[in-house]
């Protein structure tokens, strides 16, 4: 075990010999000069030099051992001391006591045998203790000169690599993410009430134009009189407000919230020393937020009732009311015209020009799609208000003549070409009706329109709510949530700020490494200048 703690070159070695005896039977000096052949950490102790002189009656032998010349071994320093009188039961100040009255009358001394400066237990902890901080000083020294050459290698690679970049650590990056985060928050307040209130009209229009169209609309358009029409509107209309309607238009301003949140945060132009660099924790940030904010509760009720008394509003008190609303219903039956038309060419294959040139076919059940919808076109020209369900009757008679053409297709079939149609026929019937009731703000009752342009008042009373909604979701969206999500950013930044493992998952790459790796080194070095310093100091 001895032998495993001096081969350790920081380690400072004893070589203690008993004085009393002869020294030289003893292999310990063989030992310590195998592993320490240059005697720069050992410091020899020669002990027992009160027995040595009661019993010695050569004096110059103890001389030559002080002066390292009787073994084969080399030392910093050799030492006598006396470690007591022999009571085990003596204490420190008892045996130093002791060893100073003894070297004060010692014969060696006064023979010359020792010098003052080789005696006493003092001295030798002061051997001790300079040696042992001479080979702190050379450690540290050299470990300053290895960190000072890496800092010259870490600081070259950084100018080659990263040349006019300024060096940031990850937590140095963080704060300036952290500063950016809240930045995109705050440009939220950029985006002006109109802007605001166009985006929330488009996507709750996206949400919402199947229900009012397609259920509400197409559902009510098969009364045959405008008291008829109105009933299964306002039925449709306040089962749907009851219902639905405030919890989609809730979900939609939220999801209107992040998406531009994260527009402006994709896209917002970052300088050059930053790059792509925050984009992970922007996206951990945002996904987190999402997951943590709902909106305020008390919104929904309000809205509720907001929507109610929009929907409720059947007066167009003015022309340029009604005109917006026959503009809004064209736009949106063009729409719902181009794709129903689209359904309906998907159900019949291609067209005649694209067969040709592209070489298409149509499949066995396209073609019975097409025989099917050229027979149901006779009953539409025949009848242009025919309802949304054909009869019994009209089915077979349908099927009949296809079979007389030799296509047999199935009922089912006749029922799909017959309600894509039929949705095609109805549209474009309603939008010429629109057109017509563009004139007839003052005489509704006398337009060409079997509800009284009744459907008009319709997209009238959706267009309200369509803006009252949005009107009350962009006021708490700028009052409201965009506040309660800026203290959740604040306060889920402040929890990721304290977490190193996260830090590290979201800011990385070699830039963030070196700078990471600078920051150590310039630590360590600076630490261990101002403790050679201060050794530098002391000595």
């Amino acid at each position: 075990m001895a032998a495993m703690f001096m081969r350790n070159p920081n380690a400072i070695i004893l070589c203690v010999q008993d004085g009393s005896i002869d020294a030289e039977r003893s292999n310990v000096t063989n030992i310590v000069q195998a592993h320490d052949p240059k005697g720069k950490r050992t410091i020899f102790v020669l002990t027992k030099v009160d027995l040595a002189e009661q019993n010695m009656a050569n004096p110059t032998r103890v001389k030559k051992i002080l002066e390292g010349k009787l073994f084969p071994m080399k030392a910093l320093g050799y030492y006598a001391v006396v470690t007591g009188r022999g009571p085990q039961d003596d204490s420190i100040e008892t045996i130093r006591a002791y060893e100073e009255d003894f070297f004060s009358r010692s014969k060696l001394f006064r023979s010359g045998a020792m010098r003052a400066s080789q005696m006493s237990t003092n001295n030798l902890s002061l051997a001790v203790s300079d040696c042992f901080w001479k080979m702190v000083s050379d450690s540290v020294e050299q470990q300053a000169d290895n960190f000072k050459a890496a800092r010259y290698n870490l600081e070259a690679e950084w100018r080659n690599t990263f040349a006019g970049i300024r060096e940031m650590d990850r937590n140095d990056l963080f704060e300036k993410a952290k500063d950016d985060i809240l930045d995109d928050i705050a440009s939220l307040h950029k985006s002006t009430p109109l802007e605001w209130e166009t985006l929330l009209q488009e996507n709750l229009w996206e949400e919402i134009h199947h229900k009012v169209v397609d259920d509400i609309y197409l559902g009510a358009a098969e009364c045959t009189t405008s008291s008829n029409f109105n009933t299964k509107v306002d039925i449709a209309l306040k089962d749907w407000t009851d219902d639905k309607l405030p919890e989609i238009s809730i979900n939609v301003g939220w999801q209107t919230l992040f998406k531009q949140l994260e527009t402006i945060m994709t896209t917002k132009k970052t300088d050059r020393e930053i790059g792509d660099l925050f984009q992970p924790v922007k996206a951990n940030v945002l996904e987190t937020v999402k997951a943590q904010h709902a909106w305020q509760a008390t919104a929904l009720k309000r809205l509720s009732v907001i929507q109610k008394n929009a929907l409720e509003d059947t007066a167009v008190t003015n022309k340029m009311q009604w005109d917006n609303s026959i503009s809004f219903m064209e736009r949106i039956l063009k729409e719902r015209i181009d794709f129903a038309n689209d359904d309906l060419e998907r159900c019949i294959g291609p067209s005649w020009t694209e067969r040709w040139t592209g070489w298409r076919s149509r499949s066995p059940l396209e073609a019975q799609c097409v025989a099917a919808k050229n027979e149901l076109q006779k009953l539409v020209v025949a009848d242009e208000t025919h309802g949304k369900h054909l009869e019994n009757d009209e089915l077979t008679t349908v099927r009949k003549n296809l079979q007389t053409q030799g296509v047999d297709v199935p009922y089912e079939i006749i029922c799909t070409v017959w309600e894509k149609l039929y949705k095609v026929t109805f549209l474009d019937r309603a939008l010429s009706s629109a057109q017509q009731c563009r004139k007839a703000f003052y005489h509704r009752n006398i337009a060409c329109n079997a509800v009284d342009c009744n459907d008009v008042v319709l997209f009238w009373r959706a267009t309200r709510m369509l803006e009252t909604t949005c009107n009350a979701l962009r006021l708490q969206i700028m009052n409201t949530e965009a506040q309660r999500l800026e203290q959740e950013v604040k306060q889920y930044l402040d929890e990721l700020s304290r977490d190193e493992d996260n830090k590290k998952k979201l800011i990385t790459g070699k830039r963030v490494d070196l700078a990471e790796e600078l920051k150590k080194v310039r630590s360590i070095q600076d630490k261990l200048e101002l403790f050679i310093a201060e050794l530098n100091k002391d000595q």
